[in-house]
């Protein structure tokens, strides 16, 4: 009998081990077979919590990513416990401690009030958050409102909105913002409200980009069909299937919000003193003796600095990880689960 000859059957009887296990017996998940050589079975990570597949995947791939996040963490709780970290407060003049250097009783030096330099730029990690959530969060409001309108409906809406859209982003942000504050007048939700309304409009593109793709898949073909109304199809097949863009749109805008509320303070025509905005510390104190006490321009100068690195670095992150085009089939995401599984 020849080797053509032998039947599927006898080539497999052939090849069980002294044991007499047959080899295309099927082994239990996530356990290994009883041979040695035999290349053990893991549990694919799609199985496992996706919340601590999210972070395990955020520190094994993105450990920049993983960085950033802890700089956010630390500003959030910054903010939230300026009071507990600083109690004397961002105003506390002692005129017989002005100008002093770094010292163990001023971690950053004082101010030419006397003023700490460290509990100022607590309280201005404080006054930060709360600029950079609300207007962050008004932004993404205004851009999500847009966006799903403007990208569902399609036609002469979407047309004029688009144009409208485009007539907004010719003009130079930072020309809309002084004219609108000059307008306005400055205060914390003055600017808040400024910058929200600002990127929300120039952010609805991302949106409704994501809604263009959205709204062609089957099942919302499907719903419509069956008679749902359009506010129904927009607010559980639309809405929740372009939350990755709008998650990562959310803490690239937080940077940008931050930066923006700093250089209008750097102006003169942002959140007014005695608030200890960073920008309005760059400009009053840093500025007028930053050859006599140089770390009163160093010292705000680097926190806004590792603020906004941590945050466009953990949106850099969050971008690659939740884009849809790199999950699943052989892209790199099912790559880098296979090649690095988690024990």
């Amino acid at each position: 009998m020849t080797v053509d000859q032998i039947s599927p059957q006898q080539s497999a009887f052939s090849r069980k081990g002294a044991e007499g296990k047959d080899p295309r017996a099927p082994v239990e998940p996530g356990r290994a077979m009883a041979d040695e050589s035999a290349v053990p079975i893991r549990v694919p990570l799609r199985y496992r919590n996706r919340h601590v597949e999210f972070f395990y995947r955020l520190v094994t791939e993105r450990p920049m990513g993983a960085f950033g996040a802890l700089i956010c963490i630390i500003l959030l709780l910054t903010g939230l416990f300026a009071s507990v970290i600083a109690p004397e407060g961002y105003n506390a003049i002692a005129p017989l401690d002005r100008l002093k250097p770094p010292s163990a009783e001023h971690w950053l030096g004082t101010d030419h009030l006397g003023r700490d330099v460290f509990a100022r730029i607590v309280h201005g990690a404080q006054l930060s958050v709360i600029v950079a959530f609300a207007a962050t969060t008004l932004s993404i409001v205004i851009s999500v409102v847009i966006g799903l309108v403007s990208g569902y409906l399609g036609g002469r809406t979407d047309m004029t909105t688009q144009r409208l859209v485009d007539g907004w982003m010719c003009f130079p942000d930072l020309i809309i913002l002084i004219v609108a504050v000059s307008v306005i007048g400055p205060g914390t939700w003055q600017v808040i409200l400024i910058l929200g309304l600002l990127f929300g409009i120039s952010g609805s593109r991302i949106v409704r980009g994501a809604v263009l793709s959205t709204k062609e898949n089957i099942y919302v073909h499907a719903a419509k069909s069956m008679g749902a109304s359009t506010l129904w199809i927009l607010w559980r097949h639309i809405l929740p299937n372009v939350m990755p863009p709008i998650i990562v749109l959310f803490t690239t805008r937080l940077a940008a919000v931050i930066l923006a509320e700093s250089g209008l303070s750097f102006l003169g025509l942002g959140i007014p003193p005695p608030a200890p905005s960073w920008g309005g510390m760059l400009s009053l104190d840093g500025r007028s003796y930053m050859f006599v006490a140089p770390w009163l321009a160093i010292m705000p100068g680097v926190a806004l600095a590792i603020a906004v690195f941590g945050i466009n670095m953990f949106g850099d992150a969050l971008r690659d990880l939740l884009d849809p085009r790199m999950r699943g089939g052989t892209g790199r995401y099912m790559a880098r689960v296979n090649r690095k599984p988690m024990p």
